[in-house]
């Protein structure tokens, strides 16, 4: 898998081009949140630790933890 979420920095805009192995369950509420392929996003923020990341997304805010968006592969735009 090449780049993932966790990979960008603030101010990063980019694409999701998929999700990596994991939990079918965590898949399907990220989903749901609408990160669906080719939905593009902006990295608003990002924790001094790297621990969580905020993203803007189809118009609203959505905070990951780095565990979680090191599952999404991203391209950047």
């Amino acid at each position: 898998m090449g780049h993932t979420l966790s990979d960008f920095g603030v101010g990063m805009t980019g694409k999701i081009v998929g999700f990596g192995k994991g939990n079918k369950e965590y898949r399907r509420k990220l989903l749901a949140m609408g990160l669906i392929k080719g939905t593009e996003f902006t990295v608003k923020r990002v924790a001094p630790m790297g621990d969580p990341v905020e993203i803007t997304v189809r118009g609203y805010s959505l905070t990951l933890r780095k565990d979680e968006a090191a599952v999404i592969a991203v391209e950047g735009v």
